[in-house]
Formats: C-alpha cells, sequence, structure tokens
C-alpha cells in the first residue's frame, strides 16, 4: 500500500533520510512554487508526479487501479504552527500517552496518522483504491470499523455540536436515510445548523475521504486548465458539494457519483492546525484514559499541560508553567519560563533569559553551523503587514514592539506580508544567537542585541522553510533524545520507559553503545522485570556482531521466561495432597475434544494477556465421531509411576523424584504427564507432606500409578492437542486423586503446566477443548488468567443447512509451533508497536465474530475467518507456507473463509464452504488433488460435552 506525501519543498529532498523510509512505499512531492492548487489540484498534481515517477505510460485509471494508494496533504506554509512550519506539521513529534504500551519515543503525527487509514484502505471495497487525508490532524477509532459500502465516494464523518461544526466542512443527510449524502456545507453558521436539524442530520467532515477510480478521474479532469496544467480546485469546497442527492453545486458528471457517509465508530478528532491545538490537543489524547489502572506512567507533573520531550532541562517547571510545549531543546537552569511558552530547536547553552508569558522560541539551523533566531507569540498567525497596528507580533501589537527596540517599520522592510518579511537574524553561534533572543523577546534595551540583529542577514518565515538545514534539526532532535533514553531507563519508576516500544529502545542503545540501565531491584513490579529482562536480550544480541555474547543473551532471555512463570505459578495453591479415591481394580477414563480458534487466537498468549486481557472465539469438536485426546489412569500394586503410549508406542517407569522432574528434557514422550503428577503433589516442589523418596510418596498415596495416553491425531495439527492433552490428564488425575478441580481449575493448571514445560503458550487451548461447544473466552489483565465464558448459538455449525459447510483437512505437512511462538512473544515482552497494534486488532476481531455468531450471520462468520487468516499472517508470515498456499489456492473462490488453526504453518485447514455444493466441490477438488500421501479429510462435529471423565 503506498503512500503519497504532498510536502513542504524543503522537506521533499530529505524526507526518506530522515524518516528512513522506503522509497518503494513512499512518494513525496510538493506543489509548484508559487501556485495554489487547492485539495483537488493537489490531489491531481500529486498522483501525476507519483505516476510519472514510475514512468507508468498506462492511462490514468488503469493507473489508479494497479495499488491502494494513502494521499496526504501535508504542504501548507503552517503559518499558525510557526514551530515545526521548516519539518511540516505532519513531522510533529507527538509525547508517548501515560496509557499507552508499545508507543515509539520517535513518534510524530505522521507514524500515529497511518495505522488507521491503513486498516481503513484495507477493509475498503475492491474499487476503492485512493484514500484522502489531510496531515495535521489525529483521528483514533475507539470501536471496530463498520463495512466500507461500494460507493464512489466515502467520507468519515463525527457527530458533533453546531458550535464545532461551524468551523468545518459538514455532511448533511436526510434524517430518514443517514448513511446516503443529501448535500454538503462549508464552515455553515450555528443557525443554518440548527435550522436543518429538523428534517437532517449533519455529521462534520474529518478529512478522510475514500475515492473509486472513477471519483479520482473526475477531480483530476475538474483541476485541469484549458491548456491541460493544473490548476486551483478544491475537494471540499468544489468536489463536495457537488455530491449527493440534492448537490448544491450543479455538475452532472460528479453529480451522478454515488456517496456514502459514516461516522467513524468512537471517534476522536484532534487537530494540529496552530500552537494552541497542538497544546490542547496532545492534553486530550493524554487525558483519553483517566481510569488510574490503566495508567502506566505514574509521574504526576506539575501542569497536566506541560510537554517536555527530546530535550535537556535543567530547569524546573512548576505548576504555573500551563501550556508549555519544550521539544528538541536543552534549557538551562537560568531559564525563566512562565505560560504559553514553545521552546523548539534551541541548541546546548548556558543562556541567561527570561522569557515572557505567550512568548514562543523556534531555533532553526541554516548552512553548515548557523542558526536563525525566531520568536513569536502564542497566538501569532503570521497575518498581515508590520505596518498594521492590529496585526500582533509576540502577543504585542507591532508598533509598540517597533518602538521599544528603537526600530521603525521602514527600517526592517515591513510592507510585505507578514510570512515574507525579513525581520528574523542569521546568528553564528549560541552565544550570538543567545544575546539577540534575548534582546527580540525581554530586553529591548540590550544594545549588544540590537547590533546583532541590525547587522546579521536576515530571513523571513518563507525563506527559513525554504532553507533549514533540516538534517542538522533531525541530528539535534536525535542527539537529545540519546540523553532522553538514558533519563528515563534511570528514572523507570516513574517515567515511560518499560512501557515503551523496547525493540525500538534495544535498537538505539546498540547503535549510539549506551551503557545499560542499572540492574533493577527484587522490588520492581514483576512485570517491569521481565520486560527489563528481553530488552537486555535484545540489545545485547544487536551488539553482538561477533557471536561472543550467546550465553549471556540466552541467560537474559531465559530470565524474562522464568520471571513470568513466576508470576503465572503464583496464582495457584501449589500444594496438594494426593489421596487415592478409586477402588484398586478401577480405571479412571479422560476424553477430549480438540478446538479450532475462529478468532482472536493469540491475545490469550501471556505476556500480551497479562497486559491486556484476552478475546478468543473458538469451538470444541470430535474428530470421526469420537474424542481424539484419551487418558487412562489405574492403580498399580508397585510403588512406582508407569507412563504409557499407545499412539507413540512408548513406556518409561518412574521411581524417584528426580526422573519424574525431567519433564522439561527436550524429546521425552511422557513430559506431560511428569508435569501433571508433579502439579498434583507427586514432588516436593508441590506436595502438602514431606516424603523423602517417591516410593514413601506413593505409599502414602495408597497405590502406584499408571497412566495411559492416547492421541488419534497427528503431532503438530494446530487444534491445541499438547495443551489440551495436558488438561485430559490433569482431569483424569484430578478425580483418580480426589483432588475436587473443576473444569476452570484444571484449564488453569494446564497453563501452570505449560509454564514448567517452558513450551509457553496461551490458555484458549485447554479452555477451547474442556469446554464444549461455542464459545467466547475472555480474560482481563493480570497474572489471574482464568477466562469469563460466553457461550454462543450452535446454530450455524449444526444445523443441516450450514453442517455440511464446515470442512476439516489434514494437509500432512508438519509444522512446531514453537519457532512461530517463541518469535511472537518476544515481540510481546518487547512491546513491539505492530505486534499490541495487530493483537488488538485481533481482540476486537474476537467480539465482531461473537456478535454475527450471535446474529446467526453464516456469510459475515465465514467472512470474519477468513479476516482471522488474514490477521495471523500479518502478525507472522512464516503461518502460510508455500505448501500450504498452493492448497488454499485450489478452493479459495469456494469457501467464504479458512485457516489453519493455532500457530499455523502446517497441520489442519479449517474451510467454511459457501455452500453445501462448494462443500462438495471442495472436498472433489482436494480429494483428486492432494499435497502429499497423508492428506485427507476428517469428518468433525460440535462437542457438546467438552472434557468428560468417568469411571469403569
Amino acid at each position: 500500500m503506498k503512500k503519497l506525501l504532498s510536502l513542504p519543498p524543503n522537506l521533499v529532498e530529505c524526507f526518506h533520510d530522515i524518516e528512513h523510509a522506503n522509497h518503494q512505499e513512499w512518494f513525496c512531492t510538493s506543489d509548484p512554487v508559487g501556485s495554489k492548487l487547492g485539495s483537488g489540484g493537489g490531489t491531481a498534481w500529486l498522483l501525476q508526479a507519483c505516476k510519472n515517477s514510475e514512468s507508468d505510460t498506462t492511462p490514468l485509471t488503469e493507473w489508479l487501479a494497479h495499488e491502494k494508494r494513502i494521499l496526504l496533504h501535508a504542504g501548507g506554509q503552517s503559518r499558525r504552527l510557526p514551530s515545526y512550519a521548516p519539518s511540516g506539521k505532519i513531522l510533529t513529534p507527538i509525547p508517548v500517552f501515560r496509557w499507552g504500551r508499545g508507543q515509539k519515543l520517535t513518534q510524530n503525527l505522521l507514524s500515529l496518522q497511518l495505522p488507521l487509514y491503513e486498516q481503513i484502505m484495507q477493509k475498503a471495497p475492491e474499487k476503492l483504491h485512493t484514500l484522502i487525508a489531510s496531515g495535521d490532524v489525529y483521528i483514533r477509532a475507539e470501536q471496530a470499523l463498520q463495512e466500507i459500502p461500494d460507493a464512489d465516494v466515502v467520507c468519515y464523518g463525527l457527530w458533533v455540536d453546531p458550535e464545532l461544526a461551524k468551523n468545518h466542512g459538514v455532511f448533511v443527510s436526510s434524517r430518514n436515510t443517514p448513511e446516503k449524502l443529501d448535500f454538503m456545507l462549508q464552515k455553515p453558521s450555528v443557525d443554518e445548523l440548527g435550522a436543518l436539524m429538523q428534517n437532517y442530520l449533519f455529521l462534520m467532515d474529518i478529512g478522510i475521504w475514500l475515492l473509486s477510480d472513477r471519483a479520482v478521474e473526475l477531480m483530476v479532469k475538474r483541476s485541469l486548465k484549458e491548456d491541460g496544467s493544473i490548476g486551483f480546485y478544491d475537494m471540499y469546497s468544489d468536489f463536495g458539494p457537488a455530491l449527493g442527492s440534492h448537490p448544491r453545486i450543479n455538475d452532472p458528471e460528479i453529480n451522478k457519483l454515488t456517496v456514502a457517509i459514516l461516522p467513524l465508530p468512537g471517534g476522536e478528532f484532534h487537530h494540529y492546525g496552530t500552537s494552541r491545538e497542538m497544546i490542547s490537543s496532545t492534553l486530550a489524547i493524554q487525558n483519553c484514559v483517566i481510569d488510574q489502572r490503566a495508567i502506566m506512567h505514574k509521574k504526576v507533573k506539575p501542569h497536566p499541560a506541560i510537554f517536555v520531550q527530546n530535550a535537556l532541562t535543567d530547569y524546573t517547571l512548576t505548576s504555573e508553567n500551563s501550556e508549555v510545549w519544550i521539544e528538541n531543546s536543552c534549557i538551562s537552569k537560568n531559564w525563566t519560563l512562565h505560560k504559553r511558552n514553545i521552546i523548539t530547536g534551541v541548541p546546548v547553552n548556558q543562556w541567561h533569559i527570561n522569557i515572557p508569558e505567550g512568548i514562543c522560541i523556534d531555533v532553526i539551523p541554516m548552512g553548515e553551523s548557523n542558526y536563525v533566531a525566531r520568536p513569536y507569540g502564542f497566538n501569532d498567525a503570521f497575518k498581515g503587514s508590520l505596518k498594521d497596528d492590529s496585526t500582533l507580533y509576540q502577543g504585542i501589537p507591532v508598533q509598540k514592539w517597533l518602538s521599544d527596540r528603537g526600530l521603525t517599520a521602514d527600517e526592517i522592510a515591513c510592507n510585505h506580508d507578514l510570512q515574507a518579511a525579513r525581520i528574523f537574524p542569521i546568528c553564528t553561534s549560541v552565544d550570538e544567537l543567545g544575546i539577540v533572543m534575548r534582546w527580540m523577546t525581554d530586553e529591548p534595551k540590550l544594545n549588544e542585541g540590537k547590533d546583532i540583529w541590525i547587522h546579521a542577514q536576515k530571513v523571513s518565515a518563507d525563506e527559513i522553510s525554504a532553507y533549514a538545514n533540516l538534517r542538522r534539526l533531525t541530528e539535534q532532535r536525535e542527539a537529545f533524545r540519546k540523553n532522553s533514553w538514558t533519563a528515563l531507563a534511570k528514572n523507570y519508576e516513574r517515567s515511560v520507559f518499560y512501557q515503551l516500544n523496547l525493540q525500538e529502545a534495544a535498537e538505539e542503545y546498540a547503535h549510539h553503545q549506551l551503557e545499560l540501565p542499572a540492574p533493577l531491584p527484587s522490588s520492581a513490579p514483576l512485570m517491569t522485570r521481565i520486560s527489563d529482562a528481553m530488552f537486555r536480550a535484545r540489545t545485547l544480541q544487536l551488539r553482538d556482531s561477533d557471536g561472543h555474547l550467546v550465553e549471556e543473551i540466552a541467560r537474559e532471555e531465559e530470565k524474562a521466561f522464568s520471571l513470568m512463570r513466576e508470576g503465572l505459578t503464583s496464582t495457584v495453591d501449589h500444594k496438594q495432597h494426593p489421596r487415592l479415591s478409586v477402588y484398586p481394580d478401577q480405571i479412571v477414563w479422560g476424553r477430549s475434544p480438540v478446538r479450532i480458534d475462529l478468532a482472536g487466537g493469540w491475545t490469550d498468549t501471556p505476556p500480551y494477556s497479562l497486559m491486556e486481557g484476552g478475546n478468543v472465539v473458538n469451538i470444541a469438536i470430535e474428530l470421526n465421531g469420537q474424542p481424539p485426546l484419551q487418558v487412562y489412569v489405574k492403580p498399580c500394586n508397585e510403588y512406582k509411576i508407569i507412563l504409557r503410549s499407545i499412539d507413540l508406542g512408548a513406556m518409561e517407569v518412574i521411581t524417584t523424584f528426580d526422573e519424574l522432574h525431567t519433564f522439561n528434557k527436550v524429546g521425552s514422550p511422557f513430559s506431560i504427564p511428569k508435569a501433571a503428577l508433579v502439579l498434583a503433589g507427586f514432588h516436593p516442589d508441590f506436595s502438602a507432606e514431606r516424603c523423602t523418596s517417591l516410593e514413601e510418596k506413593l505409599r502414602s498415596f495408597g497405590a502406584g500409578i499408571e497412566v495411559t495416553l492416547l492421541s488419534a491425531i497427528p503431532a503438530g495439527s494446530g487444534l491445541g492437542t499438547s495443551s489440551i492433552l495436558a488438561s485430559t490428564v490433569l482431569g483424569a488425575i484430578n478425580d483418580f486423586c480426589g483432588l475436587n478441580w473443576d473444569k476452570h481449575e484444571i484449564g488453569s493448571r494446564t497453563l501452570i503446566l505449560e509454564q514448567l514445560l517452558t513450551t509457553g503458550g496461551g490458555w484458549q487451548d485447554q479452555y477451547g477443548g474442556v469446554l464444549q461447544g461455542v464459545k467466547l473466552l475472555q480474560t482481563q489483565p493480570g497474572w489471574n488468567q482464568e477466562p469469563m465464558v460466553r457461550w454462543l448459538p450452535e446454530h450455524l455449525f449444526t444445523h443441516d443447512e450450514y453442517q455440511k459447510c464446515h470442512l476439516l483437512y489434514y494437509t500432512g505437512i508438519t509444522r512446531t509451533a514453537k519457532g512461530i511462538l517463541a518469535e511472537i512473544v518476544r515481540g510481546m515482552f518487547l512491546n513491539s508497536t505492530e505486534h499490541l497494534n495487530l493483537l488488538g486488532q485481533m481482540k476486537q476481531h474476537a467480539i465482531d465474530l461473537y456478535d454475527a455468531i450471535q446474529r446467526n450471520s453464516f456469510e459475515e462468520m465465514g467472512r470474519l475467518i477468513r479476516k482471522t487468516w488474514q490477521q495471523n499472517q500479518a502478525l507472522d508470515s512464516g503461518t502460510n507456507p508455500n505448501s500450504v498456499a498452493a492448497i488454499t489456492q485450489q478452493i479459495d473462490d469456494l469457501c467464504l473463509g479458512y485457516k489453519l488453526p493455532g500457530a499455523g504453518g502446517g497441520g489442519y485447514l479449517y474451510m467454511v464452504a459457501k455452500d453445501p455444493e462448494a462443500a462438495l466441490r471442495i472436498r472433489k477438488i482436494l480429494t483428486q488433488n492432494p499435497p502429499n500421501d497423508r492428506a485427507r479429510f476428517v469428518e468433525m462435529s460440535l462437542s457438546n460435552k467438552g472434557l468428560e471423565v468417568s469411571r469403569s
């Protein structure tokens, strides 16, 4: 999905370098210098420039259809946000959200905008290839996106009060057909909106427009002048009002376009158009979550509207310093700040300077070593001329500012628009910069400052943006951020360090050769210590070009997993007192179905589920009419433990505690029953009584134990086999030993058992098999991961009309989940932004599927299962190897959806056919064209019992 950016001209040249952006994925240009094209003409220019850069000679419509594109307009002068005018508002650094996990210290407006736009484009119908958005807004959607209609133009809006809507475009719809645009207005008055409300609804335009190729073609056509060049045409005031059932502009071609209006679910609109909005919007985002349980940042700032990032500050801010923004700057101890101060770009200094209330400072590197001093007022809009008494400069009437400094308007060539007035001096040193800045802001009688200003070359705001050395500006920001990393880590108890994307942190530590933080004390929160261990492991791995730190890396990784095991095992009552509860000739028989995860898989996996909670929809199924996992436990006359596996043809006799404790031995066929017996109290680690030997323990118990396993399913099936087998073993031993665990406790102890085995994994496998039928399983954040169960109707799986559409095919392709699991879990440990964003979507997706099944919507259920498969692949491409893709390509158009259960990579393929006839065709195709001699269909049926335990 290609991103096309319209940027300030100076930024275009260096954008890919300073943002480390791939040229194939990102294209940027600027509008022609001196031309005003409007958003419509700008769109035409941007598309044409991108097409030309690709040397594509095909017609525009054909080129548009090649791929989906996101267009961001961010090329304005930024008159009302001077602090980020040179680098473009779209690159405004945004502080890490106090409630957010996995954010980057390097994040900016662009990086925060994109995930929503990409999500919209992924959901958009096939014919909608173009999304257009504004570069000076951050829009959040707290709820899942609705289905996007197949219209020529789809616009997102927000329900807002008329007082806010009057400053923006407004989509007006009839109350009878709210999803259809009736007409569009630009900045209507409150009275006009009030009159409309009797019969109409209105949504504020938030600048997210999806266009069909035909709609784009018409917009480009309207942007062309007679000579074929691109002229002014505005998408919002020209194109928009020509849309709808009753358009306000008559344009027969555009009038015919179909239009859909969508309220953004749980939408938030944060504008970054002015200095004041930069602070107010950031504050609003920080306060999106006020539940203290969800706020990881423990520090309470002197005032909530203080934001400091990428900076060195020796100055102590207080509650008096409201609306203060410090970024990419050094504020030494001799500074004095007040209210409404924005400080950006200031190099390392030892200035003695007082910044009055409402005055802001922006320093811009120019050339190889010079700086431009630009003070301005908090509310300055850089409009008007210096001869205009009504124009304010730095919050002071212009004539007063001039007279205080012994200047006249004529002396500074003030006949220009303020944006073009050359009033900002170029300084050759940091000391010179500080002197002239004092004179321009607070000390008008400082003659040295006046002399520097008079003799210096001066530039305008326009020239600053045109000639700023953005690479130097970025280098300075990175240098300040380098110091921020170590300061944040040192102050981890009150900073955002361990909630950041620790993959990025590790990369920065490795790149700058920063010393790792001091080891955390044992009193630090367990989850923080876990994150710290994995962060250290990753940093060492990135530094280890010679492979000398392998053991140290492994030690830190193992520490992370060990601490997580410690936390999870602490949630259960360790000590058990097993007592023989069967007759000498009785056999306890446990059997379980397997499970298919339909949505939300991976959100159940620690550490993600511990941090965010998980949502999973899965089903319990029997294979060929039988529960495929079976366990038999019987007393043994000898005081020993005998383990047998029918399917593996293996046997092992255990006579000592040490032999029982070898459950984590790689390759052992009896790891699961050994760990289960340890958990049941047959080892000192979990026993409520003290015994010196296993024989003594078994004598106290009343018998030896014989456990026989049967797994009538191939290894690596993806059906949750190992976890459910562990639950089945625990269930049978529980009955055999009179431990009185219910099904939920069996599920909890299975999670502990897997931690003992160091295989990891989540909780959905065991609960998926232990608990019958179709269900949504949900947990809350925290160490106790016992899911709440919401049962779902079984109609879509058992009714004659649908039952034949559910197909299960053994691919014969072997796989192991451990490699995929380990890499994804590392991403969770490191708060990987990409992993956490996707897992958040997967968690919501499970709710969407739950709703579809509740509504008995078979088609929607199938489509959502297809989306589950797409999400799994986005999380790890190893989920869908070429050998599996070759199978699904044969039946793709016959399925609503399909997926490999579990971690993927091989094993079983679950398919939801479009109808019974399509199911028959799928059976025929794959039976006639098997990928190997093991591949076959297996009959599946919904289990209405789950785990069963009975006695002979």
